[in-house]
């Protein structure tokens, strides 16, 4: 009997498959499909069922189809002991829908659909080891996109001045008002947030307590490309309401911020995730730089090694007995040479190492970087980044592999065959693919021409990287006391203290606003003026009704007797 991990797989294989040929098709004859659905009318506001179908949502879609296919088929022997398996491969089938849902959405209400899917299966997917660490990390995934949720909601209801829901209407047609601008910015500001840029970067370390599979989907194709994809989508909206400038600051700080804790951090899965958020920093930054396709490009392949990075760091945790800190790791390319190869492949990707996949999107990105009109600090930041991520890519390897194995003897590195071919298909879409997908989006090849000093800049910076990286091992971090030193190390090696802000500051605040608001008005001005006030008030006077008549009919026939004496009186007179 198949095991539901095989089914999916194999189904998600062969859609992704059969959409990456659809997507030739569409991107070889130029052809777009607008598919509507009208589910009701009301008042002038249509609510459409909208689906594109052009090149762009049906390679990614084909990429997301395939890289979950791969990571299910992983899946089947890293959580062979998980006594929940089926809802594993439920949850797993939801995201994949859910991001698939949004990738072919051109309307804001459906967007949202898929925008709420993401964050509520991955709150469910964080936390589906079931302890605390597990359940903080949820909560502040969840709460942090559910700000991007808001923005979204806010835009739809803002998109209602314009007539339709439909963005895509909107890009040959463009309103000289305000009302643009603040779409523009709401949806920009989701994008921020689901993309895990600066100051919601706090969330995207945290959410590794997922299991290591999970890691690899979301962040290769899935929960924090999906802002970044739906920027793409809005780009001409952004050039013209001018908030890409915003955009690329924003992007640049990102890349540095996360490559200066990277070269701090000791926990393996989270220097994959802080070189994830660097390199959605610069997707973000060449897309505010105005080269949309580029950060597409560079989204499709950064989707191939990261998933490949994540699976590799999956067996060494795996045969460590699920420990993550690399200083205990060394000398395994004895124990485990396939998964160190396949390590050492994903992580010259990521360097942007000649020929391989990152390199034709990365390499491509600087030297445009280098040949446009950009302001000194962005380019500075931008190349000073680039050799961070080769800093602490090679301190991960030589912490991993080339350093004394420094674990105890309790040691099992025996890796099943399933992970081992989900690694291999990988890590032929990660040597293979970069060139590949160059070849299809851009048929004509782009060039740049530099100075020679421009020109072997990139070159400088990774051989720069390698050299400073190994002075940071030699520096050995492990040694410093955080607690002790300097306000400078700290501030860098702590995401310049976003992780604090966001739960212990946000928490305080948050209460102590709370807590104010419910004693001077809830407990306050509120019961005083309102429910206890009307009670009060109708006590009393009932009280002064009854005190007046004491309960006695005499007294109440005398009165009403007296009223109707004087009231003829009056009438007389």
């Amino acid at each position: 009997m198949m095991s539901n991990f095989y089914i999916s797989s194999f189904i998600f294989f062969m859609s992704g498959s059969l959409l990456f040929l659809m997507s030739l098709i569409f991107l070889y004859y130029d052809i777009s499909f607008l598919v509507e659905w009208e589910i009701c009318s009301f008042n002038s506001s249509v609510i459409l069922m909208a689906v594109i179908l052009d090149w762009m949502s049906l390679i990614f879609m084909s990429f997301v189809l395939v890289i979950s296919s791969m990571v299910l088929y992983y899946s089947s022997d890293y959580m062979n002991g998980d006594v929940n398996s089926d809802r594993f491969v439920i949850l797993v089938t939801l995201f994949v829908l859910s991001m698939m849902f949004l990738i072919i959405s051109p309307n804001l209400v459906s967007v949202l659909l898929g925008w709420d899917g993401l964050g509520l299966v991955s709150y469910c997917l964080v936390i589906y080891y079931q302890n605390v660490k597990s359940v903080n990390a949820g909560l502040l995934t969840a709460l942090s996109n559910r700000i991007g949720d808001v923005f979204i909601l806010l835009s739809i209801s803002w998109m209602l001045n314009f007539g339709s829901w439909n963005y895509i209407y909107y890009y040959d047609y463009f309103f000289n008002s305000y009302d643009y601008s603040i779409i523009c910015f709401m949806v920009m500001f989701a994008g921020m947030t689901k993309s895990a840029q600066i100051p919601f970067s706090a969330w995207l370390p945290a959410a590794m307590a997922a299991p290591t599979p999970v890691s690899a989907l979301v962040h290769s194709s899935t929960l924090v490309t999906a802002g970044v994809y739906l920027l793409i989508r809005f780009s001409p909206m952004l050039f013209f309401s001018k908030m890409n400038s915003v955009l690329l600051l924003i992007g640049c700080l990102t890349m540095f911020m996360s490559g200066v804790a990277a070269n701090c951090e000791f926990d393996l899965k989270k220097i994959i995730a802080l070189s994830t958020l660097s390199q959605l920093g610069l997707m973000m930054g060449i897309l505010g730089a105005g080269y949309p396709l580029m950060s597409f490009f560079h989204l499709l392949t950064h989707a191939l090694f990261k998933s490949l990075l994540f699976l590799c760091a999956g067996c060494y945790i795996h045969g460590l007995f699920d420990n993550q800190d690399i200083r205990y790791m060394g000398s395994l390319t004895m124990s485990m040479p396939y998964t160190s190869a396949c390590l050492n492949v994903a992580n010259l990707s990521l360097c942007g190492f000649p020929f391989l996949s990152g390199f034709y999107s990365k390499d491509l990105i600087l030297e445009l970087y280098s040949f446009g009109f950009l302001n000194m600090i962005i380019f500075f930041l931008f190349f000073f980044s680039t050799g961070l991520t080769v800093m602490y890519s090679f301190r991960l390897l030589y912490y991993s592999l080339i350093k004394f194995f420094s674990f105890n003897s309790l040691s099992n590195f025996i890796i099943g065959r399933d992970m081992y071919f989900g690694m291999f298909i990988l890590l032929l879409f990660t040597i293979f693919g970069g060139s590949l997908l160059s070849w299809l989006i851009f048929p004509i090849p782009a060039c740049v021409y530099l100075p020679f000093g421009l020109s072997m800049l990139t070159v400088m910076v990774i051989l720069g990287g390698l050299y400073f990286g190994y002075l940071l091992y030699l520096l050995d971090f492990s040694s410093v006391n955080l607690c002790n030193s300097s306000f400078s190390i700290n501030f860098f090696s702590s995401m310049w203290f976003m992780p604090l802000i966001s739960t212990n500051f946000t928490s305080c605040v948050g209460l102590t606003v709370g807590g104010l608001y419910s004693s001077f008005m809830d407990y306050g001005w509120l019961e005083y003026y309102g429910a206890q006030g009307v009670y009060n008030f109708f006590i009393y006077f009932i009280k002064q009704y009854l005190s007046l008549f004491d309960y006695n009919f005499k007294t109440y026939l005398m009165m009403f007797s007296l009223f109707f004496v004087f009231m003829f009186l009056y009438i007389i007179l």
